[in-house]
């Protein structure tokens, strides 16, 4: 019985003792957790009065007080100084060593300087503080950023030339960068996906339709020449995206030559004679003789787009004006049509991926909104620029500036490629 009890009264004290373990514990947790409050409050403060000071940097008066502010630093500086020589200056005196002038006063100075260092150096610990605050707010930045937060922005202290200046602009600038980019690379993949989308869609719709027995052999090839639509139509996305991609890799092949820019046109317009004959328009060319170097390949694709463009939203009756002039240092051609234009609104986003500027566009007569993106990307590697002049139910006018000479320095020039003549225009 004795044992029994000696037994509880052992796992009793060793209970007392693990609860008192787990209570003090818990009182070290929450003093650790209340100093990293105070610590997490003190450190928000100093940010809040560093984003203040960032705000008033621009203000007259704030200058003014800051450079007051900084003089008497000096100044408290320079008493110090006096201060620990006076010190020194006494403790050597008191210590009654002989010495020569000269070497009394160097020792002096050695010993002022001493102790001023010392007391910098407990000063110091005060200021260390603030410095690790700032060391971790540019830390906390730089992890931010590496898990794809780039909503960051750290306030800049300084004077112009100070290196660290330059460090957090540089942070500051690469977070804007970076937010952009994924901006734009959200914007691009829902984009796509919606490109994409649309014509699975109508593919899956009209494939499910077949099925029906009751269909007659009309309507059942009228729903297969869509699917053939919709079909193409995705092909051709998928084309113009690996197109753009290989340009934006700058890797794509580019051979500039020796080329007949006047012949090129006429042979291309003359391809396109069956679409703009279909609509009865009127095509007028004004081509002077012109040699430039580029890459034949790639610049018959900016032409077939903008012919094409500008066939596809002219009516029925309108006009085409393609024009080729030069000045000696770049060439010039315009393509100009009277057909629905743009808003000015609209202009300034035509040469956005995937922007169209007609948001009722049907399958048969719409694209994907990349073409004038390849055309300004092809221009751009040739060293030239488009742009567009448009007036909303007059008209369009698209211009094209392309130097003479080679864009790219280093290419290997071949021959002059001269475009078969073809004939006049009727």
């Amino acid at each position: 019985m004795s044992n029994r009890e000696g037994r509880q009264r052992r796992e009793l004290l060793e209970r007392d003792r693990e609860q008192n373990k787990a209570w003090r514990r818990m009182k070290r947790q929450e003093i650790a957790a209340a100093r990293f409050e105070k610590t997490e409050k003190k450190r928000k403060a100093r940010q809040e009065r560093w984003w203040r000071m960032d705000g008033k940097k621009d203000d007259p008066a704030f200058s003014f007080w800051l450079r007051v502010r900084i003089v008497l630093f000096m100044l408290l500086v320079l008493c110090s100084l006096a201060i620990c020589w006076i010190g020194a200056y006494y403790i050597t005196h008191s210590l009654r060593w002989n010495m020569r002038p000269l070497v009394g006063q160097l020792v002096n100075s050695v010993l002022g300087f001493v102790i001023f260092g010392v007391i910098i150096s407990f000063v110091s610990r005060f200021g260390k503080g603030r410095q690790r605050e700032y060391w971790q707010m540019i830390i906390d930045a730089l992890k931010r950023i590496s898990k794809g937060d780039f909503k960051v922005s750290l306030p800049v202290h300084g004077r112009d030339d100070d290196p660290w200046r330059e460090v957090v602009q540089s942070i500051n600038n690469m977070a804007s960068d970076l937010n952009k980019m994924e901006h734009m690379r959200q914007e691009f993949i829902s984009n796509v996906s919606h490109e994409i989308q649309s014509p699975l869609t109508s593919i899956t719709g009209f494939a499910r339709v077949l099925r029906e027995e009751q269909l007659t052999p009309d309507q059942r090839n009228h729903y297969l020449n869509i699917i053939e639509q919709e079909s193409v139509r995705l092909s051709r996305l998928s084309e113009n995206m690996l197109k753009l991609a290989s340009l934006d890799s700058e890797k794509h092949p580019f051979h500039a030559a020796p080329l007949r820019l006047d012949k090129q046109l006429q042979t291309l317009i003359l391809a396109c004679e069956p679409q703009w004959q279909g609509k009865n328009l009127e095509m007028s060319v004004d081509l002077k003789p012109v040699t430039i170097e580029a890459d034949d390949d790639l610049l018959s694709q900016v032409w077939v787009n903008l012919l094409h463009n500008a066939i596809k939203f002219t009516p029925e009756g309108g006009s085409i004006h393609v024009t080729l002039e030069t000045d000696g240092r770049e060439a010039v051609v315009s393509v100009e049509d009277t057909g629905i234009g743009i808003s000015a609104e609209d202009q300034a986003h035509i040469f956005e991926r995937f922007f169209k500027a007609d948001k009722s566009r049907t399958r048969s007569g719409g694209g994907s909104g990349l073409g004038l993106s390849i055309i300004q990307k092809i221009v751009q590697m040739h060293g030239g620029s488009v742009s567009v002049a448009s007036t909303l139910g007059e008209g369009t006018r698209m211009t094209v500036r392309l130097p003479v000479a080679a864009a790219r320095a280093g290419q290997k020039q071949a021959p002059a490629q001269d475009v078969p003549d073809r004939g006049a225009f009727s």
